[in-house]
């Protein structure tokens, strides 16, 4: 977790605590529902090291899904015509994905209400592992692996950090990332002259994909979910 540093804005101080998300933390102070040192706190409060912070009928049921996402499915902000993951997915719980997954690619992603878990998970300082099967247009061969494994410079300049790549076929492999740049698989392959023909996600820390078909998910719980929370600092 990370340190506290005093004073801190209290909806800060609520997120880093785990008790809610920052914008949950705006509605809960708005609600009055929040107090320092027994006086119902303000937005935008600051919080000093040994103050008796409380927050009162602040009770929620959090869900965690594992959902593997159809290829041609948009994650976030669809276009006119395009469809988005809540129209697919029929639960009476409403729930966001955590981060993105583009359009043309197709696995999984984990689908919430806990806006705790959207930094831990996304922040590339916490290196969490994502894992992907990528078919490519032309056949590879061990520099190409050793390319993609040791770092590749972007169109943009970045240049990757290390990764895991294993060859699996002749036009295959798995690559696990710790860190998640827009497109970066697709703008790594290209940068090797080689374009994405199929990119599937299947695992995200400890939760994998498994026997999910697209479009089905399925309910984290128990030990998976148990180690997925302690692996994100909850």
């Amino acid at each position: 977790m990370e340190e506290i540093k005093y004073p801190v804005r209290i909806n800060k101080y609520l997120a880093l605590k785990n008790i809610c998300s920052r914008k949950e933390a705006d509605i809960l102070i708005a609600q009055k529902k929040v107090r320092i040192n027994n006086s119902i706190a303000v937005l935008g409060a600051k919080v000093n090291e040994g103050d008796n912070v409380s927050v009162s009928n602040f009770t929620k049921d959090l869900i965690y899904l594992a959902f593997n996402k159809p290829k041609g499915v948009i994650t976030h902000s669809p276009q006119k015509g395009e469809t988005e993951i809540k129209e697919i997915l029929k639960i009476r719980h409403k729930v966001f994905p955590v981060g993105r997954l583009d359009k043309d690619s197709s696995g999984l992603i984990i689908l919430t209400n806990d806006g705790r878990i959207t930094d831990k998970i996304l922040n590339p300082e916490y290196s969490h592992e994502k894992e992907y099967i990528v078919k490519v247009s032309e056949p590879i061969d061990n520099h190409f692996i050793k390319r993609l494994a040791t770092g590749v410079r972007l169109d943009d300049g970045y240049i990757t950090k290390k990764c895991l790549v294993r060859k699996t076929g002749n036009n295959l492999f798995s690559i696990i990332l710790t860190e998640g740049k827009n497109r970066q698989i697709r703008r790594m392959c290209s940068q090797l002259h080689r374009a994405v023909v199929e990119l599937k996600r299947v695992r995200i820390l400890n939760v994998e994909l498994g026997a999910l078909k697209p479009g089905e998910f399925r309910t984290l719980k128990g030990e998976e979910l148990a180690k997925f929370l302690k692996a994100v600092g909850l």
